[in-house]
């Protein structure tokens, strides 16, 4: 049986972001895991039921400990002897295709699932740059997980290498059995009830945010957005579902002290299961300002919420206007105000979007579709 390695940066991509495929993978090939260890490995060994290898690799840049991470996974491959590397996360992807080369891996496959370059300035974006043209330099095949990634890299000239974007894009899709009204209302009871011990009332708009809490998500424009609407609406409610950050990407003082007093808002904190979240909620609010194809938004489309996005990758190959939910620019306070002062004022919209937004999702990204099309790639490699 060939044997494929897969890296992420850390353990929780394994985990989370591709919880089930490597079980299903494993059925084909010989399936290795490679990730830093942040306590969820032993979860993926037993769930999976693959091997998962443990090599410390730091998410921001640090030479020296990025140097030993290059030689430990160089000597792992060299080991290991796959036919197949597999890559995504963007440090995990850099230091992964440079080892599978050195170590003459024959297929060494980076999936480009977001360009940290994107939104920064100067040196640091020069920087980043120059971590993804080494990156895809060193990979025998690049796959951008949507257009928009596709398009950035060629306008950015990062590499010359033919892109093809995978199925309809997205690095592993959704299981719409699983994220649905019915098998949440069987875990967590109805709808109704579930809303109530959240605090909110019948009539209540339900909008929820679902992310770390942080500048570039669009947090400000978001808390903007809900104090001029608060006075005109008082039944307008906010769920927020995510890690609140404190850091350098922090968002606004005064914006970060009206969310946690407003009283319309309900902050949740991290959840490992969104899905009564998205079930309690009316529609999804996600003003990003970069993504490489965020998959709170097909969460929430099999839910069958519509989405209030920005336009950005990933957001705009999912979201159709008024088909499925409506797109504004980036860094747009009074476009998000009015949208949201739209959405709360026509209801018979919103359930004709949500109505909509599933069935996209089941025809463009269900999870069985996206993982075949990633099977037949690999067995589409020479050996």
């Amino acid at each position: 049986m060939r044997k494929l390695v897969r890296v992420t940066t850390s353990d929780i991509s394994l985990s989370t972001l591709l919880r089930g495929q490597l079980g299903f993978l494993n059925q084909y090939f010989e399936v290795v895991a490679v990730s830093a260890d942040t306590g969820l490995s032993d979860g993926v060994r037993k769930r999976e039921g693959i091997r998962v290898i443990n090599i410390p690799i730091e998410r921001e840049i640090s030479l020296a400990k990025d140097l030993r991470s290059l030689y430990l996974l160089y000597r792992l491959l060299r080991k290991e002897k796959p036919s197949i590397l597999h890559a995504n996360t963007p440090k995990g992807s850099l230091l992964a295709m440079t080892a599978g080369w050195a170590a003459r891996i024959p297929h060494r496959i980076y999936l480009v699932t977001g360009l940290r370059f994107q939104g920064e300035q100067g040196v640091l974006k020069l920087i980043l740059k120059t971590m993804e043209r080494i990156t895809c330099h060193f990979a025998t095949l690049v796959i951008p997980e949507g257009t928009g990634v596709k398009k950035a890299l060629q306008s950015e000239h990062i590499t010359k290498k033919p892109l093809h974007v995978l199925h309809y894009g997205n690095i592993t899709g959704k299981d719409t059995s699983y994220f649905s009204i019915e098998n949440t209302e069987q875990q967590y009871g109805s709808r109704e009830a579930f809303r109530q011990e959240l605090g909110f009332n019948a009539d209540d708009f339900v909008f929820i945010f679902i992310g770390r809490i942080v500048k570039d998500k669009g947090i400000n424009e978001l808390a903007s957005s809900l104090r001029r609407l608060r006075p005109e609406y008082p039944h307008l409610k906010l769920l927020l579902v995510g890690w609140w950050e404190s850091e350098a990407d922090s968002i606004s003082s005064d914006n970060d002290t009206f969310l946690r007093q407003d009283e319309g808002t309900r902050y949740v904190g991290y959840q490992d299961d969104i899905r009564p979240y998205l079930m309690a909620a009316d529609a999804l609010v996600f003003p990003s300002y970069r993504e490489g194809f965020p998959n709170v938004i097909l969460e929430a489309g099999s839910m069958g919420l519509p989405s209030i996005v920005t336009d950005i990758n990933g957001c705009n190959e999912v979201i159709k206007n008024g088909v499925n939910g409506h797109i504004i620019p980036p860094r747009d306070e009074t476009a998000l105000y009015e949208a949201m002062r739209q959405w709360i004022n026509d209801p018979s919209a919103i359930r004709k979007m949500s109505e909509s937004s599933r069935r996209v999702i089941q025809e463009r990204y269900e999870q069985k579709d996206v993982w075949n099309a990633l099977l037949k790639m690999y067995q589409s490699l020479e050996i």
